[in-house]
């Protein structure tokens, strides 16, 4: 007698699950378009903040009639904006696509490897080489040109190289971004031979090199000067920003202002490819940026900031309104989201007494040869340290007779006891493990790319590489932000249940009635 009562208990269950999460959302006819849009640093907290200050067609129109995922978040830790880009094209984490961060150390030459390069592939109008080899799945995008059997135009835009290419996926029809030394859109030859005619045209009419002397930022109008969110604001100077010098377009680069020229670009690049003019089903994925002015810390910069979430809106409002006037809404699916981190601040917690201290990665390395040549014998058994990652010297081991899984054992044990660890990570126990502890670590981990020890410091503690004087700060902080569906008959909802990022791929793929990425096994939203 309690059979009938069970089913219909578990029924009512997965029905409220199913409503929750968007499932009755009704799949309509494929979209011709789709726009996947990250913004670089992008939360919450700042994005309803300076809502105030918004006009009524960009983030206010997104949140108001989209389905809005409230509580998103990536199923990997650290996050960075090469892995964020890399694992929202995939639906995977670095663990599979491979993509462990923006830089990496490769193990044959022991220097750092940026994620897109590739000397094979010489860049266009710039000298950095450039493709998505490095990414060990096929993307969305890629999906996309299979199941169309290549007729679907696929296009990346981005501010950074490692965005737009990681983006585009390995069967795009090009990707473009903004070269550092010239201040042109740029791009590699391993989406094409020369720069198309459109973008050599675009190029010299309205590049960012055409206008950078010209240009002033400061508020776009007097009440973001006037407008504060910050607790320690105080009294705000108005603020007036020139580039100029070697790092003008870097800099240009880490400012609200490079936000009108991705949208500017997007709309050329729809015009000029005839985006969604067919039956074919395209995408354009862009990268916009929302970070702090010149990577700074928000107190340097707390009117910038307000200012970029401004601009911002404006931008999305343009973007969406140029794009639904070519094509109109219902054709049109919008997908937004964030790279889910942000740049950490240069807190000086001593100065509070707020327990703090600095982990030094080459004397790490040093004590940790000593405690190897008292067991085996003098010799260098760490190769080299990247970032929080130790790289031990293989070829030694095994002349030795030593084995990776012993030598990173006593290695956990020995790194334990220094000051400021909390946790040491070695490679064997990142691709075994399965605890629910170590997933997020384990699926940033990457065996091709990442060190045979991971070593994580206490909260409020650096990590500082001597050689390189690069540091980082160790602080366990959530970056609230959301994921936003918009266009293609997609009624408004809101979704205050967390949802990962993986599942954004899927959702994407079921929309457009294509594969979903052939490494990810996430659901789809709807």
């Amino acid at each position: 007698m309690k059979t009938p009562y069970l089913y219909i208990t578990l029924l009512a269950v997965l029905g409220i699950r199913a409503e929750a999460l968007g499932q009755e959302q009704q799949l309509g006819d494929a979209p011709k378009l789709v726009v996947s849009i990250a913004i670089d640093q992008l939360r919450t907290d700042y994005l309803e903040a300076f809502a105030p200050l918004y006009s009524s067609d960009g983030f206010k129109r997104l949140l108001g009639e989209g389905l809005v995922c409230a509580n998103a978040s990536y199923p990997f830790t650290p996050v960075d904006r090469a892995s964020a880009i890399a694992a929202l094209g995939t639906g995977v984490t670095p663990y599979y696509n491979s993509i462990a961060g923006l830089r990496w150390l490769n193990r044959e030459t022991l220097r750092p490897v940026h994620c897109t390069d590739d000397a094979k592939h010489p860049g266009i109008l710039t000298r950095q080489g450039a493709s998505p080899r490095h990414i060990a799945t096929s993307t969305v995008t890629d999906e996309l040109k299979v199941a169309t059997a290549g007729k679907a135009v696929v296009w990346a835009i981005a501010p950074y190289s490692d965005a737009a290419v990681l983006a585009a996926g390995h069967a795009a029809d090009g990707a473009l971004w903004i070269d550092d030394e010239s201040g042109l859109w740029c791009s590699s030859q391993y989406f094409f031979s020369s720069m198309p005619a459109w973008v050599r045209a675009y190029n010299d009419l309205q590049a960012p090199c055409r206008r950078i002397s010209t240009l002033t930022w400061e508020p776009v109008n007097a009440l973001v000067g006037n407008f504060s969110y910050f607790v320690q604001a105080g009294e705000q100077s108005p603020f007036k920003h020139r580039f100029a010098g070697s790092d003008a377009y870097a800099q240009y680069k880490a400012s609200a202002m490079v936000n009108a020229d991705v949208t500017d670009m997007a709309l050329q690049c729809m015009a000029s490819t005839g985006m969604g003019n067919d039956r074919v089903t395209d995408m354009l994925s862009l990268t916009y940026y929302a970070g702090n002015f010149d990577h700074r810390t928000v107190t340097d910069c707390q009117i910038e900031l307000q200012d970029t979430y401004v601009r911002m809106d404006h931008e999305l409002a343009r973007l969406m309104q140029g794009i639904e006037q070519r094509l109109g809404r219902e054709r049109v699916l919008f997908v937004v989201t964030s790279t889910g981190y942000s740049d950490e601040e240069n807190t000086d917690y001593s100065k509070y007494r707020i327990p703090t201290g600095t982990f030094y990665m080459s004397r790490t390395a040093n004590l940790l040869n000593m405690y190897f040549g008292a067991i085996w014998g003098q010799a260098r058994y760490v190769e080299a340290t990247f970032r929080n990652q130790i790289y031990l010297n293989h070829k030694l081991l095994e002349q030795k007779k030593v084995s990776i899984t012993d030598a990173t054992t006593r290695a956990q044990e020995f790194l334990a006891l220094l000051s400021g660890v909390r946790n040491v990570y070695t490679s064997l126990q990142l691709l075994t493990s399965l605890s629910e502890h170590t997933m997020k670590v384990r699926n940033a981990f990457s065996a091709d790319r990442c060190g045979d020890l991971i070593v994580e410091v206490a909260p409020g503690w650096r990590i500082l590489n001597e050689d390189t004087q690069e540091q980082e700060l160790s602080r366990a902080s959530f970056t609230p932000f959301p994921i936003i569906f918009f266009g293609a008959g997609i009624a408004p909802q809101r979704i205050t249940l967390p949802v990962s990022t993986d599942r954004i791929a899927p959702t994407i793929a079921r929309a457009i009635r294509i594969r979903a990425p052939n490494a990810c096994t996430a659901e789809p939203l709807f």
